[in-house]
């Protein structure tokens, strides 16, 4: 029950927060708070991505406006010429057609972090591998009599992936072991720098990195069909993987450039690797991170890139976003609107 005392006392406390608090006018609260006017999206016959891109500028909601963002720093990062640029990515879309988007893209990054599972994919559909549309609601018991791989909505044959993997890493292998530079010992990124000089496809993402010589960092090689195969070669051969080799490259190019900057691509150890050696420098300078998972289970997949701020790996004052929504819509409509081809 409200007292008389209580009252004079809510009178008192109002009396003293007006004196301490202005309200805002309509105004002034426009000028604070009302920005940019959602303006509407018209589309037209035969329309460039560009062209549409550009009239989705001011689209408003939701995860849209953010990709607008994102190009927005995708253009800014790679016309910075003093930047080091990093690209990310797992190796489940490296199944899909959006293989062909990176591999095209990798002249305009400077090192790949990514996964073991990339090089068996892209070195299956290097070769003989035929990777096909499938669906999320097939029943994966018959699949497995049938000796087909579920990957998501893409279906691989048994022999299009761990049967091709296996036959073209002991082709290559043995090429790099008989060749006369033969170090015996290699780090990951130059193993793989040796399998991209020995593939002809030149829709392979190894491939281009061997071209346009881009260094691909792989923490996670020996998670996968390819790694296995490196085990095994091992105790035949006088080989050795040096993991720590490129960690201390990747310590290096943290302290050897001032300006850092990453598109990522999903999350997990690919993610964390950039993020990681990039606090040594006091983070990322620019940022564009492109998910669906969520954070709500403090996991790092769905962590967005502020609260890599709050652990230094990206610098407060940097330009970053992070994007929700499936990558292979996102990522190519990204690129084209960039123009990285």
């Amino acid at each position: 029950m409200l007292t008389r005392n209580g009252a004079i006392n809510m009178a008192a406390n109002s009396k003293t927060r007006n004196k301490t608090e202005k309200l805002l006018t309509y105004g002034e609260a426009d000028k604070r708070y009302l920005g940019k006017e959602v303006v509407d999206v018209k589309l037209k016959k035969g329309m460039t991505v560009k062209e549409l891109v550009d009239s989705m500028r001011y689209i408003g909601g939701f995860s849209a406006q953010h990709m607008i963002t994102g190009i927005d720093i995708l253009q800014r990062m790679i016309a910075d010429k003093q930047s080091f640029n990093f690209l990310s990515f797992p190796a489940d879309i490296i199944s899909t057609g959006l293989r062909g988007v990176i591999a095209g893209a990798v002249k305009y990054f400077d090192a790949i972090i990514t996964t073991g599972g990339t090089i068996d994919h892209d070195l299956a559909r290097s070769f003989e591998g035929k990777y096909r549309l499938g669906t999320f609601y097939a029943d994966d018991a018959a699949l497995h009599k049938a000796n087909v791989y579920r990957l998501g909505n893409v279906f691989i044959g048994q022999k299009d992936y761990g049967l091709e993997v296996e036959k073209r890493f002991y082709q290559i292998m043995n090429d790099i072991y008989n060749s006369k530079d033969y170090k015996k010992e290699y780090s990951a990124s130059e193993l793989l720098y040796e399998f991209g000089k020995r593939i002809q496809d030149n829709g392979s993402i190894l491939r281009q990195a061997y071209l346009h010589n881009v260094p691909i960092f792989n923490p996670g090689i020996l998670d996968g069909a390819f790694g296995t195969h490196l085990a095994i070669f091992s105790q035949n051969h006088d080989f050795k993987l040096n993991l720590i080799r490129d960690e201390l490259k990747l310590s290096n190019i943290s302290f050897d450039n001032k300006v850092t900057v990453a598109f990522m691509i999903g999350g997990g150890i690919s993610k964390h690797h950039v993020l990681w050696w990039n606090q040594f420098k006091g983070g990322l300078d620019y940022a564009v991170y492109v998910t669906t998972a969520t954070q709500f289970d403090g996991s790092l997949s769905g962590a967005r890139l502020n609260e890599a701020v709050s652990w230094g790996k990206i610098k407060e004052q940097a330009r970053y976003v992070t994007i929700d929504g499936d990558a292979t819509i996102i990522v190519p409509i990204m690129f084209a609107a960039a123009e990285l081809v």
